[in-house]
């Protein structure tokens, strides 16, 4: 007579946690429950931003599922225009929640494929479900920031958008006038000018441009002002301010070329508040990190990956240039020097990338040890 044996499958459900994925749009909010794989999801939607009617479907789905009212509930939705505040009145509501990156969420190769909320849906769930059951990379999970850090971002984002604007503003009012063969500055003369401008005809310039000139250069002019306000209240914060990432903010800019620019940026975006394990979490999260490709007998580099923080990505490579023009004695400076400046251009742009992150990397160091990056200078003060 044969032993008896027992049989266990590793997709047997995890028992005592709900699973909750969300597709979230202006309208409707997606939403989708199971108690584990293989379990047929319970769908249903809400409207838009009614979290009232979101937790009478997690009670509601707590029954269907016959789970007690103490259970733990997982929860995900991707991060987009909502943002974080919906991660927040969750973990609140012992909710525990996860923002996901939309870039990493696998699908289908195929040149055509179905796409829908309601299966979006699915595919978060069952994703969910994978991460909560020891599958880690299935996603990449988002670094929620918490509501003062996210406030602190605006005065730079602001910036950074105003600057942008007036740049329209100043390129517009150019093409408008090399339209007619003009070419002056924009510059605080600039009204005066315009009276005396002359066509190739001799004539003046004609009444409905000049109008519409005179408009252009006032918003750009309002957006100066704007623009100064916010630079003078950061000085302020920056003067006056005791908080620990204004002070990482001010051992920044005691390094030569670093400025307030940068500094700023890097804090605020970057060093105040992600918490980094190691280097290469830094250099992914701007994006700087090499992303080799091989299949077979193929292999090639593919570039960097591009992911991550764009305005610490962009605000690296300008500071790695003025690394090199501030810092030339620098160890760093002397590694890009022997390996990349005698190439050619294409050659020494890939290698002010890696600078970059390497230096960026540095930063990190340098904030959270205090060590100053080996052969750099500090500003006199």
């Amino acid at each position: 007579m044969e032993p008896e044996t027992t049989c266990t499958s590793n997709n047997t459900p995890e028992k005592g946690k709900l699973y909750m994925a969300m597709e979230l749009s202006q309208k409707e909010w997606k939403l989708g429950f199971s108690v584990g794989p293989g379990q047929a999801p319970r769908l249903r939607s809400v409207p838009g931003r009614d979290l009232g009617g979101l937790m009478t479907e997690i009670q509601l789905a707590r029954e269907r599922f016959r789970l007690g009212k103490g259970v733990e509930v997982a929860s995900c939705y991707e991060a987009g225009r909502d943002g974080f505040w919906l991660h927040r009145f969750l973990e609140k509501q012992g909710v525990r929640n996860l923002v996901v990156d939309s870039a990493s969420i696998e699908v289908s190769r195929r040149f055509r494929r179905v796409k829908t909320d309601r299966m979006d849906t699915g595919r978060l769930l069952g994703m969910l479900m994978r991460f909560h059951l020891g599958e880690r990379k299935v996603w990449s999970v988002v670094h929620v920031p918490s509501a003062k850090a996210e406030d602190e971002r605006q005065l730079h984002r602001e910036m950074m958008a105003l600057k942008k604007e007036r740049t329209r503003h100043i390129n517009r009012i150019k093409g408008l006038l090399v339209s007619q063969g003009v070419v002056i500055e924009v510059d605080s003369g600039f009204m005066e000018a315009i009276e005396t401008v002359r066509l190739w005809d001799g004539s003046l310039l004609p009444g409905r441009l000049r109008m519409r000139l005179e408009r252009e250069h006032e918003r750009m002019e309002l957006l100066g002002q704007q623009i100064g306000q916010l630079e003078k209240e950061r000085e302020e914060v920056i003067r006056t301010s005791q908080e620990d990432a204004i002070e990482q903010v001010r051992r920044l800019l005691q390094l030569k070329g670093i400025g307030v620019n940068s500094a700023w940026s890097y804090v605020m975006e970057f060093f105040s508040w992600r918490g980094f394990r190691n280097r290469r979490e830094v250099g992914a999260l701007a994006g700087l990190t090499p992303t080799p490709y091989q299949s077979g007998e193929s292999s090639k580099e593919s570039g960097i990956s591009k992911a991550g923080n764009r305005q610490v990505r962009g605000m690296a490579i300008e500071i790695a240039w003025s690394w090199l023009r501030h810092q030339p004695d620098s160890a760093l400076s002397c590694w890009y020097n022997r390996r990349f400046a005698k190439g050619s251009s294409r050659v020494r742009r890939i290698g002010i990338v890696a600078l970059a992150r390497k230096l960026l990397i540095e930063l990190w160091k340098y904030l959270e040890t205090g060590v100053v990056p080996e052969g750099a200078y500090l500003k006199s003060t």
